[in-house]
């Protein structure tokens, strides 16, 4: 038998999925925290595999959030975060090495 039928309390959305009680009741979701705009700067850093892999964990961040999995989402986008981190990191010691390299070299 389907849900609906069991329970006379559950209503379902027009979008299918289904909430018990009013909407009074129920918390509203925490914040999204997927950091795009930071993993986005990430993208113009040298170091690109990196930059990508900070990019594919902010956009299943926010396909967690929207799907309702919460911890999933909090999970993945503070890994985006530690990994958009190392990106710039990472990109700013190549810029550094590329600097000191090229201005140390004797143009003779």
């Amino acid at each position: 038998m389907a849900l609906g039928v069991l329970n006379s309390e559950v209503k379902s959305s027009l979008y299918g999925s289904a909430f018990f009680g009013s909407a009074e009741e129920q918390e509203p979701p925490p914040p999204l925290r997927s950091y795009l705009c930071l993993t986005i700067f990430t993208c113009f850093c040298p170091a690109y595999p990196v930059n990508i892999v900070a990019l594919v964990f902010t956009i299943m961040s926010r396909k967690s959030y929207y799907q309702g999995d919460y911890d999933g989402s909090r999970r993945l986008g503070r890994n985006a975060l530690y990994v958009a981190i190392a990106s710039i990191i990472i990109g700013l010691v190549i810029i550094a090495i590329t600097c000191i390299v090229h201005f140390t070299t004797a143009n003779f």
